[in-house]
């Protein structure tokens, strides 16, 4: 009888995306609503990706299941 296998968390399949190093890529908190009052230049820093802190890649990397 085969084994269970791991479901990857469907949720951070869709926030996060691995590099082609290894790091974890992910969008900037903050920008979807509430934007009349931020600056226009937060707004445009808030349109970037950006990396995940090193201390998250591992839960992240776990919630993938991909490494």
């Amino acid at each position: 009888m085969a084994k269970v296998k791991m479901k990857t968390n469907r949720s951070a399949k869709k926030r996060f995306k691995i590099t082609a190093t290894g790091k974890i890529k992910r969008q900037r908190a903050g920008g979807a609503h509430y934007n009349t009052k931020k600056a226009k230049d937060r707004k445009r820093r808030l349109r970037k990706a950006t990396l995940a802190h090193p201390s998250w890649e591992d839960k992240v990397k776990g919630m993938l299941k991909e490494f």
